[in-house]
C-alpha cells in the first residue's frame, strides 16, 4: 500500500497528472506485457490455469475502456475546475472500480494468490510476480481516486 496522504493537499490538476503518469501509463504496460507472457506460458504448460489468458485480456480491455473515459471526459472536467458537475461520471467510474476489484479477486483466485506451482518455469513465476505488482498498483490507484481525488473534485 502506497502512502497517498500527499495527494490530500496537492492541486487537483497535479493529482490527475499523477494518476495519468503513475497508474494509467503503468497499467497499460503491465497488462500488455502480462497478456503476452501469459500466452507464452500457457502454450508451454498444460497445467497453466485455464482461463487465465482470457481473464488478463478481459481485464486489459475493461481497464483500457475505463481509463479512456477518465482521460477524455472526467479528468478534463476536474482539471478545468468543473469537478462539482462531475457527480454522474464519478459514480460511473466508482461502479466500474467495483467491477475491477471483482476482476482482481478472480485473478487472485485463479492464480492461487499469485503463487506459482512448484513446477512453474521462470516465466510463469515472473508472470505471477508481475500480476501481483499490477494488482497492488491497481488497488492503490482505485483508493487514490475513490478516497481522495473524486471526493475532493466534487467539493472544490
Amino acid at each position: 500500500m502506497t502512502d497517498l496522504s500527499l495527494w490530500q493537499t496537492a492541486s487537483l490538476p497535479n493529482t490527475v497528472d499523477h494518476v495519468l503518469e503513475r497508474y494509467h501509463a503503468t497499467h497499460r504496460r503491465q497488462l500488455a506485457d502480462a497478456a503476452q507472457l501469459a500466452a507464452k506460458v500457457a502454450a508451454r504448460h498444460e497445467t497453466f490455469p485455464s482461463g487465465l489468458v482470457d481473464l488478463i485480456q478481459a481485464i486489459e480491455a475493461e481497464l483500457s475502456s475505463h481509463m479512456m473515459k477518465e482521460e477524455r471526459m472526467l479528468f478534463p472536467m476536474i482539471k478545468n475546475g468543473m469537478g462539482r458537475n462531475a457527480g454522474m461520471p464519478i459514480r460511473v467510474m466508482m461502479m466500474e472500480h467495483e467491477e475491477h476489484e471483482a476482476a482482481l479477486a478472480q485473478l487472485l483466485a485463479t492464480t492461487d494468490n499469485f503463487t506459482a506451482p512448484a513446477e512453474a518455469c521462470s516465466s510463469w513465476q515472473q508472470l505471477y510476480a508481475d500480476l501481483k505488482t499490477f494488482a497492488d498498483d491497481l488497488n492503490d490507484h482505485i483508493e487514490l481516486e475513490n478516497t481522495i481525488l473524486f471526493p475532493r473534485a466534487l467539493n472544490e
